[in-house]
């Protein structure tokens, strides 16, 4: 499996997580604000969330780190939190703002 190939599946893993609080995927939502995949499938995910405040802090991170894991052929998993830049609505995706109806 190519880098491609590997950098699809884990958004596609990735997009199984949601935030409790948001019918719309993390992706969607624009909480993911890089994927990296280095030498032997070991994929970095930078993201961060709604607000520093938000009550999922401690679990949205590890979902997404399991969700990961359970691609075949992935090495390691890294997930880092950051808050700079601070989350907008404007990071969300089309079918997000549509979901939950700001356009």
């Amino acid at each position: 499996m190519n880098e491609v190939e590997l950098k699809e599946k884990v958004i596609k893993a990735i997009k199984t997580v949601y935030d409790p609080e948001i019918p719309v995927d993390v992706y969607e939502l624009g909480l993911i604000y890089e994927i990296k995949i280095f030498p032997v499938n070991n994929v970095y995910i930078l993201m961060t969330l709604t607000s520093p405040s938000c009550p999922s802090a401690e679990s949205i991170p590890v979902d997404i780190e399991k969700a990961v894991r359970e691609i075949e052929g992935i090495a390691e998993v890294s997930v880092e939190l950051t808050f700079d830049p601070p989350y907008e609505q404007d990071m969300m995706s089309e079918v997000a703002k549509l979901e939950l109806g700001f356009m």
